[in-house]
């Protein structure tokens, strides 16, 4: 197995989604087996379980598989929120040449499906869906795509990825706005000023985490009471984290070096010369610290907290959110309105929007297509993109109050985002090349 701290952030990242998509693949199946099993009023009382604290004489509890959604899943969307600005700043969103064909392919990519669903469900309950099948689960579609390994190029990679990320920050936008009933200004309120102590936090350097996670935890609180969904905290948390190091490299390799030549001069180092001697610890502080310093908080919290996303906070959230009770009932009226704009949404409304978009692009020279890749690859991309999962079903649960609606929409969901993942992986393995790219 290849040493992954020998690899690029990007691998790291590719590899983590990946491996990620497995186990997310495991939790779903768990789910809904649990859910149609004779044990399945175990899987509705563990999920309704009420877990929560007494402060100043008052109980706040939610049920478990609340706290997974509202609270685990603001960790969720902090990555994204980091991934977001990472991509803005340093990545293939950096440059306005770079971030056309993705950008544009996105907006094609989440605006068709939209549309697609408005015509399947234009009035009624069913009508607040519109946002499901515009979402890109990542880690599935980029676990798809690492099943063909080295065949792909690293540019068809790179296009799905910055195209998921884009697919990301606009589906955070439609919850933010359109997914948010009422809105508590005193609440919103209080949520500002918390963000600004973080943000002073930030900017002051400190290096107590108490006086990061504070803000944070208020700021989450703040958000959640205000009727903004709680986990848009973490996207607004995430985008005052810093993602570039906060000293020159030069300045960096300067004091390193001046350190380290100090402590030669002073002469023998042993294990016990930090206990005794105050100017080595002086010293030895002053390279960790300048270390500490070049590496980027963001990039370093995007890093360790990829893993937990990936096999912990993903697979309880499709463990407590998967598990839909397939019954006579439900399966009578399928296929419906609600699953056929979600499934048409995903499987065909990806692929027009993003192929149509790529290509105006393209043809109005605006943006070029990434090297080692063709028109074949992007279609294949298209179609892999049509894997909603994750945030179609965190959309779902929003968009509907009629329980029966929410569970004939995760069944579209599982059902468009399987036929869209045989597919893609069908379309690129017959139109990539034979052998793997140099």
């Amino acid at each position: 197995m290849a040493n992954l701290s020998n690899k690029s952030f990007f691998e790291r990242f590719l590899h983590s989604q990946a491996s990620g998509s497995i186990v997310l693949i495991l939790a779903t199946i768990t789910a809904v087996g649990w859910a149609n099993s004779p044990w399945a009023h175990f899987y509705h009382d563990l999920s309704h379980l009420e877990i929560g604290f007494i402060f100043g004489g008052k109980s706040y509890e939610m049920g478990l598989a609340h706290w997974v959604k509202d609270g685990l899943m603001t960790i969720f969307f902090f990555v994204v929120g980091l991934e977001i600005k990472r991509e803005v700043l340093l990545g293939e969103l950096s440059s306005l040449r770079r971030a056309t064909l993705p950008v544009l392919a996105a907006v094609g990519g989440c605006v068709t499906p939209a549309l697609i669903y408005y015509f399947f469900n234009r009035s009624g309950a069913a009508a607040g869906g519109w946002g499901i099948p515009m979402a890109t689960d990542i880690a599935f579609a980029l676990g798809v795509l690492a099943l063909l390994g080295n065949r792909v190029p690293t540019g068809l990679k790179v296009f799905l990825t910055a195209l998921a990320i884009v697919d990301d920050l606009i589906a955070v936008l439609v919850i933010a706005v359109f997914y948010t009933a009422k809105i508590n200004l005193i609440s919103l309120g209080l949520a500002g000023v918390f963000l600004l102590l973080f943000l002073a936090a930030v900017r002051g350097d400190t290096r107590r985490p108490i006086f990061y996670l504070v803000p944070a935890i208020g700021a989450w609180a703040s958000v959640m009471v205000s009727g903004i969904h709680a986990t848009i905290a973490g996207v607004l948390i995430a985008l005052l984290v810093p993602v570039k190091s906060k000293i020159d490299p030069m300045e960096f390799f300067d004091k390193i070096s001046e350190s380290i030549h100090s402590l030669y001069r002073k002469g023998a180092f042993k294990n016990m010369s930090l206990d005794s001697d105050k100017e080595h610890w002086r010293l030895v502080e002053t390279i960790y610290l300048t270390a500490d310093d070049m590496i980027p908080t963001g990039i370093f919290l995007e890093k360790h907290l990829h893993p937990v996303q990936a096999f912990v906070i993903l697979p309880l959230f499709a463990l407590f959110s998967a598990g839909v009770a397939i019954n006579a009932s439900i399966m009578s009226t399928f296929p419906d309105p609600v699953s056929l704009g979600i499934i048409c949404g995903l499987l065909a409304g990806k692929q027009v929007g993003i192929m149509g978009c790529t290509w105006l692009a393209i043809k109005s020279g605006i943006a070029d297509l990434p090297e080692g890749v063709r028109w074949p690859h992007i279609w294949g991309a298209s179609i892999l993109a049509g894997i909603g999962f994750t945030m179609s079903i965190f959309i779902s649960e929003l968009g509907f109050s009629d329980p029966t609606l929410v569970d004939q929409a995760k069944i579209a969901i599982f059902i468009a985002s399987f036929l869209a993942a045989i597919a893609g992986f069908a379309a690129l393995r017959a139109t990539l090349p034979g052998k793997a790219v140099q």
